[in-house]
Order: structure tokens, then C-alpha cells, then sequence
């Protein structure tokens, strides 16, 4: 039997993919929304059966960007919950992203739309929807958020600004929805760089104490403590070797 069941936005592919191989790992049912990435999660799912052919885990396909979509997430992850005989959803990890440089001057207000819609509407709505499930078990949320706080980053005001607004619902959350439900935040720094950031990428990883890269290995571990740390809420675990703390 399952740990539990576990949501993760986004989970089909780069470091959503590692989450939801992770905590598979650990014995959770992962429900694997993706938008477009139905193939890789679908491959993904079946390299994870169990010895006795059971299922792993499922792929939701729902595009976020639209209300039927978020409404779609919502019912299937109910559904889900009932077809696993679970009393709740032990874990919800909000990682779904947009990730695209623009010059701000050059930033439309329907990409500016897209990116609140994603990184903090879509967390606030399905965070809101699933709270009874999640109270049932006292599960967690975890926002996967970024280094940029109190920073400027070059053509990402957008991108930026929309997941400081996701840290500041992740640490009202926290104190919200307590004592039942934990809520946290993990903050990756330089992590699979975008093909586009290449020569930023190399930049970054100049100034990381660490001096390299950080793997979606990394961040899944971080996610894992979180989860494991029944003490643990209102945190920001930066995963970025150091580099949020470098001169």
C-alpha cells in the first residue's frame, strides 16, 4: 500500500520529474500534472511500477492557464484520492512555472497575466480547494519558488515578481492553515540553466561558493527533508550552494 498520495504541478519533466521520482521512491502515489509533457510523465510512470505491476502514480493532463483547467486538476486529484481508498492528500508541491526572459519594457500585460495566473493564482485556488483533503492527514504544501528575493534579475521582472508573490501566499499559508497543514517554500538557485541563459548561467556559477551547479537531485532531497520534518513550516530551504549568501 501507498505511503499516501501525493500532487505535484508540473512534475513531468526537469526537476518536477525528480520530485515525483523521489518521492515514489519513498513510497508515495504521485499524481503528475502536466500540460504538454503527457509522454515523458507517462514513460516515467511506467519505468516506476512496482514488481508486481502496480501503478506508481497517474498523469493529469490540465492547462493551468485556463479556469476549466485548474477545475479539471481539482476533480481528478478527488477522484484519485477516492480510487487510492486514502483519508487525504499527504503532499502538495505547487511547481508548475513559466520560465521566459523579456526586456521589461517589451513585457505584455497578458504575459505579466500569464505569470500571476501561474505562480500565484493557480497555488492560491488549488491550495484553497484541496485544504480538506490535506486536513484530513495534516499533509504539506511546498512552493517551489527561487533565489531572486531582494535582487534584480535582467529581463525576468515578470517571472520574479510573480514568485516573490508565491513565497509571501506560501508564508501566510503557514501560519493560515496551522496547525494541521505544514507549508514551505524551496528556493533553487542555479539549476538547469534555460537554453537562452547559457553565458548568465556560467556567470552565476562563478560567484557560488560551492562552485558548481546545483542537480534536480539537489532540490528533490531538499523537498524529501521538508516532507520528512513534521516540526518544520514557514521555511525557505535555499537550494543554490551558497549562492544566496555570496558577496
Amino acid at each position: 500500500m501507498a505511503k499516501g498520495v501525493a500532487l505535484v504541478t508540473g512534475g513531468g519533466r526537469r526537476i518536477g520529474a525528480e520530485i515525483t521520482t523521489s518521492l515514489i521512491a519513498e513510497g508515495w502515489y504521485v499524481l503528475v500534472h502536466v500540460r504538454s509533457s503527457q509522454k515523458e510523465a507517462s514513460e516515467l510512470l511506467e519505468s516506476k511500477r512496482k514488481p508486481t505491476g502496480e501503478a506508481s502514480g497517474e498523469v493529469v493532463v490540465a492547462d493551468l492557464a485556463t479556469d476549466d483547467g485548474l477545475a479539471h486538476l481539482i476533480e481528478q486529484t478527488h477522484t484519485a484520492l477516492e480510487a487510492q481508498n486514502v483519508d487525504g492528500l499527504g503532499v502538495l508541491v505547487h511547481n508548475a512555472s513559466i520560465y521566459k526572459s523579456n526586456d521589461y519594457e517589451s513585457v505584455s500585460l497578458e504575459e505579466l497575466r500569464l505569470n500571476t495566473r501561474i505562480h500565484l493564482e493557480v497555488p492560491f485556488m488549488l491550495t484553497q480547494a484541496l485544504v480538506p483533503a490535506l486536513k484530513q492527514v495534516n499533509g504539506c504544501v511546498i512552493g517551489m519558488i527561487d533565489t531572486s528575493l531582494g535582487r534584480s534579475w535582467e529581463g525576468l521582472s515578470h517571472y520574479t515578481s510573480t514568485k516573490a508573490g508565491l513565497r509571501q501566499l506560501m508564508m501566510n499559508l503557514a501560519g493560515d492553515l496551522a496547525p494541521e497543514i505544514r507549508v514551505n517554500c524551496i528556493a533553487p538557485g542555479a539549476i538547469m540553466a534555460a537554453p537562452w541563459e547559457a553565458e548568465h548561467f556560467a556567470s552565476v556559477i562563478e560567484r557560488v561558493p560551492l562552485g558548481r551547479g546545483g542537480s534536480p537531485q539537489d532540490v528533490a532531497k531538499a523537498l524529501m527533508f521538508l516532507v520528512q520534518s513534521e516540526y518544520l513550516s514557514g521555511q525557505v530551504i535555499n537550494v543554490d550552494g551558497g549562492w544566496s549568501v555570496a558577496p
